[in-house]
């Protein structure tokens, strides 16, 4: 979508949030661009023109509508490294001159990546891995900022320099700076949560100026912002003879740059994208990035980045569109002409302070608990790419990163999921022996599902699981390989191998329910042999046939007659069980009290109208709730309902009325389930006729209607046999 796009729609609705929070960016721009310029070697006032030019033109070309750019801590901590291995003195006329090239032949570089789609690549790494990059990032910049917070200078690298910088200054401690900077810190996060539609971060703008302008706080040793003088940048074309003697060095440095750039700044897109569900052009990104530092060039700042500091600002700020980026712009131009003598009234701790908090909102904790209470797995691989950042830095962060993802893919590949399967009485098709209690295996059968392609790294696997399996009175294993989209020549020539290792020991191989085209795939890589044995079929049915096995199928521990017993004495959380495994009954308890809670409430509301005791509710109000489930349900709401009654939260009438409509549906339900299965109308009669005599004090025409209904059912389901 693009900007002008985003305009029309979000004019009315968003154009003051997007503007509001343009204006705060530019605000915040301040401190982080003047200190990453003297970062990079350049004078202070070079941060400001960086957020001028550079930011208008992403703003034009992006695809994202929220994301924010400028002059950032990497780059910038690339470029100083630079000057000094090349010996050059920052803020020198040779740094003046060489910094705009760098920044040009990264545009180039970021047009190369544009041109071949290099940021496909990004699209391969994981949310652990995301998250973990991203906060990496914060937390490194977050140790670059601690010592401005207490009046010292901003370290640079990873870790280990940046805490070293932190303990040399530790010494160093400027009190009132400290006491500024934290009480910012806790200010704004504090009023979060309690005004969050109050901009704070502009307030404590505001609020340090104003102490600056009342109480000379720099008398007193609190650093501010260095004067800078007023105008607009001078337009320059950058010179490439700066470069004599050291082509290859800033060629490859500008190469590492870019690459940091198209990195970094696609993976912080991408987290935004995937919180708020909305799509990227990482082509076209990468398109707006070499575009911003061709402009970030002819105003002779170092190359631009995106910012995730001022991206969290503008998105805790309610941003939108990319009207705000064009606003951010604009007022900096408006400051670059008239407002840079304010800026000696802000105190740098304050500002520090701000730029602080919007670091903390990015370190991803709640992620990182989520995964380790979920998949310790991911949670090592959230860790590792967090720790990659900041002990080997980003260029070498994303390198890590990118190997996790790889290695996520190798490892779900070698693994995927697969179980056993059997059948559910009174059911059709196949279901999980693991996530299904009332799933019976068939006698003397063995039905494996892998849900994965099958190569040379996982057929192992595959032969392990299922010879675990058979036992000695296996005559039959089938291989439900709907999961299975490709094959290679090492599993073929494995499978063929297990079929006569099968067929040696009297068991029947089969590979079943795949698509047509893995035959293909298994006749051209010389596994002909199999189909001409008939090892591969269709259906898991007529592999079976072919065995000699039939329906009605013999189930390992239950028999044939009893399946009409079985439907109305065991099956219960049906649908719960396979949503929720070994969770289902917690689930379902839940749901009968959040359901108990809603009835007391339209009780209390004198709302009889109650959708789920109506007789048009439908089952599926639930979503996961079945037909078999409702049966469990009904008891535990009634369980509840009592509860309530005892409790005097409602009354005896109240507590009847509902009973009676919850009879009503949960007659509903067996008719429906009758209707489906006639075996069952029996054992469904039996259930009737204990339930009838539960409602011996109820209302008898509620009794004599149910009980009819009963009768008319069951004589017209014997007509029919």
């Amino acid at each position: 979508m693009t900007l002008f796009t985003q305009m029309r729609r979000n004019l009315i609705d968003n154009a003051f949030g997007d503007i509001l929070a343009g204006i705060i960016v530019a605000l915040v721009s301040l401190p982080i661009g003047l200190g990453y310029a003297q970062i990079a070697g350049l004078p202070a006032v070079y941060g400001l023109y960086g957020s001028f030019l550079p930011i208008i033109v992403y703003g034009l070309m992006t695809t994202s509508p929220q994301f924010v750019v400028g002059v950032d801590a990497m780059p910038a901590a690339m470029v100083g490294a630079l000057l000094t291995e090349m010996m050059i003195t920052p803020e020198s006329d040779e740094a003046l001159r060489l910094i705009p090239v760098v920044s040009f032949l990264v545009a180039i570089w970021l047009f190369v990546f544009f041109l071949v789609n290099a940021g496909r690549i990004v699209k391969y790494i994981s949310t652990p891995v995301l998250g973990g990059f991203i906060s990496g990032v914060g937390a490194t910049i977050i140790m670059m900022q601690i010592p401005k917070l207490f009046g010292g200078r901003p370290g640079t690298g990873e870790i280990l320099p940046l805490v070293q910088n932190i303990f040399i200054q530790l010494g160093e401690i400027h009190w009132l700076s400290l006491i500024l900077g934290l009480g910012t810190i806790i200010i704004i996060l504090a009023c979060k949560k309690i005004i969050p539609k109050i901009p704070m971060t502009v307030v404590m703008l505001l609020v340090g100026a104003a102490l600056q302008a009342v109480f000379h706080l720099d008398e007193y040793g609190v650093k501010l912002l260095p004067e800078v003088s007023a105008g607009l940048p001078h337009i320059i074309i950058p010179s490439l003879t700066i470069m004599s003697g050291h082509v290859v060095e800033i060629i490859i440095e500008a190469f590492s740059i870019a690459a940091v750039i198209m990195a970094q700044t696609l993976l912080a897109t991408g987290s935004y994208a995937g919180k708020y569900g909305y799509e990227i052009n990482s082509k076209r990104e990468l398109l707006a990035y070499a575009g911003m530092n061709v402009a970030g060039s002819m105003v002779g700042c170092c190359p631009i980045n995106g910012s995730v500091s001022r991206s969290a600002i503008a998105d805790s700020n309610g941003c939108k569109s990319q009207i705000m980026s064009i606003t951010a712009g604009l007022s900096m131009l408006i400051i670059l002409l008239v407002g840079t003598p304010l800026l000696k009234y802000l105190p740098v701790p304050v500002l520090t302070g701000i730029v602080m908090t919007a670091l903390i909102g990015i370190l991803d904790f709640q992620m990182m608990e989520r995964l380790w209470q979920t998949s310790k797995s991911e949670w090592v691989v959230f860790m590792l790419s967090f720790a990659a950042v900041l002990v080997l830095g980003t260029v070498n962060g994303v390198i890590v990163g990118c190997l996790l993802s790889f290695w996520e893919v190798s490892v779900r590949a070698v693994q995927p999921p697969s179980c056993f399967v059997g059948r559910i009485p009174g059911h059709g098709n196949f279901h999980s022996l693991l996530r299904n209690s009332h799933a019976y295996p068939i006698k003397n059968v063995i039905i494996y599902r892998f849900s994965g392609n099958l190569f040379f790294a996982n057929i192992d696997k595959f032969e392990n699981d299922i010879l675990g399996a058979v036992k000695e009175d296996t005559r039959v294993v089938v291989v439900d390989a709907r999961g299975i989209g490709s094959i290679d020549i090492t599993a073929v020539d494995r499978l063929i191998a297990f079929e006569k290792k099968m067929s040696d020991r009297g068991i029947k191989f089969y590979v079943t329910e795949h698509e047509s085209s893995l035959n293909d795939q298994i006749r051209k890589l010389g596994g002909d042999s199999l189909l001409d044995k008939g090892a591969i079929r269709r259906t898991i049915t007529l592999a079976l046939r072919d065995a000699g096995i039939d329906k009605p199928y013999e189930l390992e521990g239950l028999k044939v007659a009893d399946e009409g017993a079985y439907l109305e004495s065991e099956e219960k959380l049906a649908e719960f069980e396979w949503a929720f495994g070994e969770e289902a009954e917690e689930k379902m308890l839940k749901l009968a009290e959040i359901t108990a809670e809603e009835l007391k409430e339209s009780i209390t509301a004198h709302d009889e109208h109650i959708a789920i005791l109506e007789d048009h509710g439908a089952t599926t109000h639930w979503g996961m709730l079945g037909l078999f489930d409702e049966h469990e349900f009904w008891d535990l709401l009634e369980a509840r309902i009592e509860k309530l009654s005892e409790d005097e939260i409602l009354s005896r009438e109240d507590v009847e009325w509902i009973e009676e409509r919850i009879e009503k549906r949960r007659h509903q339900g067996e008719i429906r389930l009758s209707e489906l299965n006639p075996r069952a109308l029996k054992e469904l009669a039996e259930h009737r006729r204990k339930i009838l005599a539960h409602l011996k004090d109820k209302r008898p025409e509620l009794r004599e209607e149910i009980k009819d209904d009963i009768v008319r059912r069951i004589k017209s389901d014997k007509t029919t046999e």
